[in-house]
């Protein structure tokens, strides 16, 4: 059917990939490509290229979060906007990370990203 979205009581995850989703420790592999340079620790979430393709037609300035390197966290996922959540709400959140960056901004992300479980699944 293509690319969907997880969403919760996915039937297609384990109980391992249910373990490691919930705990965040799935994200761990990116941290891979923050040492290679591709990634940072704290910027937009990056999205499958389909869903870009869809994205930037339909959301008003969706390019723009892609001005800066996608994160393994964001702001918008500390706020709770992660897996099946409004794409609209996440871009706004993502528009403003760029456009008030600041390092204690990003230490305050890494910081509430310990504790942001909401809607991981």
């Amino acid at each position: 059917t293509g690319p969907v979205w997880a969403k919760e009581n996915d039937p297609r995850r384990t109980r391992v990939g249910s373990f490691l989703r919930r705990t965040n420790i799935d994200e761990l592999p990116q941290l891979i490509n923050v040492l290679k340079g591709e990634m940072s620790l704290v910027g937009p979430r990056p999205e499958r290229p389909h869903f870009v393709g869809k994205f930037k037609k339909d959301i008003p300035r969706y390019m723009a979060r892609h001005k800066i390197k996608s994160g393994m966290t964001g702001w918008a996922q500390v706020n709770g906007l992660r897996g099946n959540t409004s794409i609209e709400e996440r871009t706004k959140y993502d528009l403003y990370y760029v456009e008030n960056w600041s390092i204690m901004f990003d230490i305050k992300i890494l910081f509430m990203s310990v504790f942001a479980m909401k809607n991981a699944y």
